[in-house]
């Protein structure tokens, strides 16, 4: 029989369990060093140091580009896009799919200011293909102007292209190139659509803010089959001098 105030009670036989039971409520308690309490509170924000340091991909806005205010009463958005071919899409593993962006485009800058006519922005591409050391995206889409009965008003199309490298196979690092990669290609396009809008459609379209100087012209291309490349740039181009004596 154990005695926890003098030890073993005077004439008891003492077991094994008992023993190693008197062992550990006599045992001292671990206790901290100085030093570790110290460093404790170093080491639980390095824990937590990797997930704080996550990026955090806002979704893109061109809200704050010019409005393109078309003389019509409707704008529809016709985003029913879906890849097509054997190649292998990745655009679906960005933190902002082309599509959505494209769609945001047309949502934050085209504006139906009243009339009879109605208007259809149509994406026709938004596709990003991984091959081994490069992303490849693609991006068109084209505005259709019709009065009631159908008749064509004006016709406007943009299509950009661009490529970026491969920097790594970690899923956050794919991510990271794709949202690059599409940033800069919405940035070409919204150059790219308003300056084929107001090339094509500049009987349709209101005055806006005069500080806002019009786009230059970029490359462009009518639509052809999803994957073609961008034509040589916009009719009209100056030829160079002729420096034969």
């Amino acid at each position: 029989m154990i005695d926890l105030r003098g030890g073993f009670a005077q004439g008891g036989r003492v077991s094994a369990t008992e023993r190693d039971a008197t062992a550990a409520m006599t045992a001292p308690t671990p206790r901290l060093t100085r030093r570790a309490a110290l460093l404790l509170p170093l080491l639980l924000a390095a824990c937590g140091g990797d997930q704080a340091a996550a990026p955090n991909y806002q979704p893109p806005s061109y809200d704050y580009l010019t409005k393109l205010r078309l003389a019509v009463g409707s704008i529809s958005i016709d985003d029913s896009w879906v890849p097509r071919g054997a190649a292998r899409h990745v655009e679906y593993l960005a933190p902002t799919p082309p599509l959505d962006a494209l769609r945001r485009m047309a949502q934050d800058r085209l504006v139906a200011t009243g009339g009879k006519g109605r208007a259809s922005f149509v994406i026709d591409d938004a596709s990003i293909i991984r091959s081994p050391r490069q992303y490849e995206g693609s991006l068109a889409v084209r505005l259709d102007v019709a009065d009631d009965s159908g008749t064509s008003l004006g016709h406007a199309v943009a299509r950009v292209t661009r490529t970026r490298d491969v920097t790594g196979e970690d899923p956050e690092q794919v991510r990271a190139d794709l949202y690059a990669l599409v940033r800069d290609m919405m940035r070409d396009m919204n150059v790219e659509f308003e300056y084929q809008v107001r090339r094509a459609m500049k009987n349709m379209l209101e005055a806006t803010n005069p500080e806002v100087p019009p786009a230059g012209p970029v490359q462009s291309e009518d639509l052809g089959a999803p994957g073609a490349g961008v034509s040589s740039g916009a009719p009209g181009a100056p030829a160079a001098p002729d420096k034969t004596p």
